[in-house]
C-alpha cells in the first residue's frame, strides 16, 4: 500500500497535473462535433468534405509530428510543451466557434494533430518529477484524471443537450473555457523540470549540445533495439498498433454512421440534435473501459500461455460489434456494438501497457509507446487511403464499419496463427526433438 503524506512535493505535482489532466479532457462538445461541422445552422459543411477532406488531416498532422514532438518534449523539459498543448487548445475552438469555411476546419485538424501528439508531455512530465518508489502510484492518478474528465465531459454534454440547457454550439464555449483554464493552470502552477532522460539528464549536464545529443540519440538507438528484439514485445506491439489504428479510426468516424440511424423529431425538418445519447454513450464507455481496465489489471492470467487467443477473441468480439453496427437500423443496437467493441479495446490495451511496460527498460517506456503509437498511425494513413478517401474506395459510413469489423477479425486470425505456430507446431516441434534426444541417449 502506498502511505502518502499530503504535503510533500511529488504528491502535490502529481495532484497539480492531474487537476490539468482534468481540464484538458473537458471537451463537452466533441461528442456532436460531426452534427456541427455539418448542420447548416453553423458550419454547413457537407458530408463528404467533413469525412473525405477533414477528418484525415489529423491523423496526417498526428503522425507528422508525433516523434518530432517527443524528441522536442524531452529536449525542452516537458512544460513548454504541456502550456503549448493547452494554448493550441484555445485556438482549436477559437476556430470552430468563430472561423467558417474547409480551409479553416483544415487548419483545426493540422493543430488538433499537434494538440493530441503533444500529450506525450503529459504523459512523461510526471516521471521526470517523482521519485521512481513513486511511478506506478502518480500513472495511476494521471490516468485516473484523464478518465474523470472525459466522464464529467461527457455526463455535462449529455444533461445539457437532453435538458435543453445548450445546445451543440454553445457546448463549444465550455471546451474553451477548459482550455483557457487548463492554459493557465500549466502556465502558472505546473513546476518547471530541470532534467530529462535522453537531451538533459544529469550525466551529461556539462556537455556540449552536440555531444548531449550524440548520447542522447545512442540511448535511444539502444532503447528501440532491447525492445524489438524481443519476440514478445514485438508481438503484443503488433496487436497494439493495430488496434489502436483501429479504435483511433472508429472514434473518429461513429459520429457519420450514428446520424444516419437517428430518427427526425419533426418530419420535414432538419433536428440539429438527432444524436441525443453521443455523449451518455461516450460516458458509458469510459466508466467500463476504467473499470474493465482494473479488472485486468487484478486477474492473474497466463498472458505468454493464452495471451494470443485471448487476443483473438476480443478482437472478433470487438469487430462482431462493429459490423452488428454497421448492419442495424437500431441507433441503441449501435451503441451497444460501439461501447462493447470499445470497452474490450480499453481492457486489452490497458493489458498490452502492462506486459510491454514490464519487458522494456523503465526508462524507455514514454519512446516505445511513441513508436508503437506512431505504427498505429501509419496503418490508420492506409486504412483512410483504402477506405474513406476518394482515390480509394469513399465507402459511407455503413460500409465503412462493415470493413473495420472485418479488419478487427482479420486481426484475430493473425494472433491465432501466432498461437498455432508458437504453442502448437513448436511445442510438437520441440517435443519430438525433446523425444529425439532421449532415444539416442538410451541407444547409445
Amino acid at each position: 500500500m502506498v502511505k502518502i503524506k499530503f504535503m510533500t512535493t511529488w504528491f502535490k505535482i502529481a495532484l497539480l497535473l492531474g487537476v490539468f489532466g482534468f481540464l484538458k479532457e473537458f471537451r463537452p462538445s466533441e461528442p456532436y462535433i460531426y452534427e456541427y461541422l455539418t448542420s447548416t445552422q453553423w458550419h454547413n459543411l457537407t458530408e463528404e468534405a467533413v469525412m473525405q477532406d477533414i477528418y484525415p488531416v489529423a491523423t496526417y498532422s498526428y503522425i507528422a509530428l508525433l516523434i518530432f514532438v517527443f524528441l522536442i518534449t524531452d529536449f525542452l523539459r516537458y512544460k513548454p510543451l504541456i502550456v503549448s498543448l493547452s494554448v493550441s487548445g484555445i485556438v482549436i475552438w477559437s476556430l470552430l466557434l468563430w472561423a467558417r469555411g474547409v480551409i479553416f476546419i483544415q487548419i483545426v485538424e493540422v493543430i488538433y494533430g499537434f494538440f493530441m501528439a503533444a500529450e506525450v508531455a503529459y504523459y512523461t512530465y510526471i516521471y521526470a518529477k517523482v521519485p521512481k518508489e513513486h511511478y506506478q502510484f502518480v500513472t495511476s492518478c494521471t490516468r485516473i484524471a484523464i478518465l474523470s474528465g472525459r466522464f464529467t465531459s461527457a455526463v455535462v454534454a449529455q444533461c445539457f443537450i437532453y435538458f435543453h440547457i445548450l445546445n451543440i454550439m454553445q457546448l463549444n464555449y465550455l471546451s474553451f473555457s477548459a482550455m483557457i483554464c487548463a492554459t493557465f493552470w500549466s502556465w502558472v502552477l505546473l513546476p518547471s523540470v530541470s532534467k530529462s532522460l535522453y537531451f538533459n539528464s544529469p550525466e551529461t549536464s556539462n556537455l556540449s549540445i552536440k555531444k548531449k545529443s550524440k548520447l542522447a540519440f545512442s540511448l535511444l538507438w539502444d532503447h528501440t533495439k532491447t525492445a524489438y528484439t524481443n519476440l514478445k514485445i514485438i508481438k503484443w506491439s503488433l496487436w497494439w498498433a493495430m488496434a489502436t489504428c483501429g479504435f483511433l479510426q472508429v472514434e473518429s468516424y461513429i459520429q457519420p454512421l450514428w446520424l444516419t440511424l437517428s430518427p427526425e423529431t419533426e418530419e420535414g425538418t432538419e433536428n440539429i440534435e438527432k444524436n441525443m445519447y453521443n455523449a451518455g454513450v461516450t460516458a458509458i464507455l469510459t466508466i467500463i473501459g476504467a473499470l474493465g481496465s482494473v479488472v485486468a489489471g487484478m486477474v492473474k492470467i497466463d498472458w505468454d500461455k493464452y495471451g494470443e487467443i485471448i487476443l483473438a477473441v476480443c478482437s472478433t468480439i470487438g469487430g462482431c460489434g462493429l459490423i452488428t453496427s454497421a448492419l442495424t437500423d437500431s441507433i441503441w443496437v449501435s451503441y451497444l456494438g460501439y461501447i462493447i467493441f470499445g470497452a474490450l479495446y480499453h481492457v486489452m490495451i490497458t493489458v498490452a501497457n502492462f506486459i510491454v511496460a514490464s519487458d522494456i527498460p523503465e526508462d524507455s517506456y514514454a519512446l516505445i509507446f511513441g513508436i508503437n503509437t506512431f505504427f498505429a498511425l501509419i496503418f490508420q494513413v492506409f486504412l483512410i487511403q483504402i477506405v474513406v478517401s476518394d482515390n480509394g474506395l469513399a465507402f459511407g459510413p455503413h460500409n465503412q464499419f462493415l470493413t473495420y469489423g472485418g479488419y478487427h477479425i482479420a486481426i484475430a486470425c493473425i494472433f491465432v496463427v501466432f498461437y498455432i505456430f508458437e504453442h502448437v507446431l513448436f511445442k510438437k516441434r520441440s517435443s519430438k526433438q525433446t523425444e529425439s534426444i532421449t532415444l539416442n541417449t538410451i541407444a547409445s
